[in-house]
């Protein structure tokens, strides 16, 4: 099962003891402050658990698999997700 947004906020609420209202504010917020860091072109660094980097694809060629037509796929910016060692070390124990 995946982790939602909700899940995080009902967490926060019952570990935390924050009102629901608040819990749903904190994640709200710390989600908004993840997308502006990443929209500026910024890297996000959370010790303990990782780094978030925007990084640049070149335009390509590729093909559409029904049709087999050739396209050029324009460039764009995606955003790659590296584990840090201790959350590397914890999901291979």
């Amino acid at each position: 099962m995946s982790l939602t947004k909700e899940k995080i906020i009902d967490d926060i609420y019952n570990h935390v003891g924050l009102s629901k209202t608040k819990s749903r504010s904190v994640v709200e917020n710390f989600f908004e402050i993840m997308k502006n860091q990443l929209s500026n072109g910024e890297d996000l660094l959370i010790s303990g658990f990782g780094k978030f980097l925007v990084k640049g694809k070149n335009e390509r060629r590729g093909r559409n698999p029904q049709t087999t037509q050739d396209l050029l796929l324009r460039a764009r910016k995606v955003v790659v997700f590296k584990t840090s060692g201790a959350l590397r070390k914890k999901i291979n124990e």
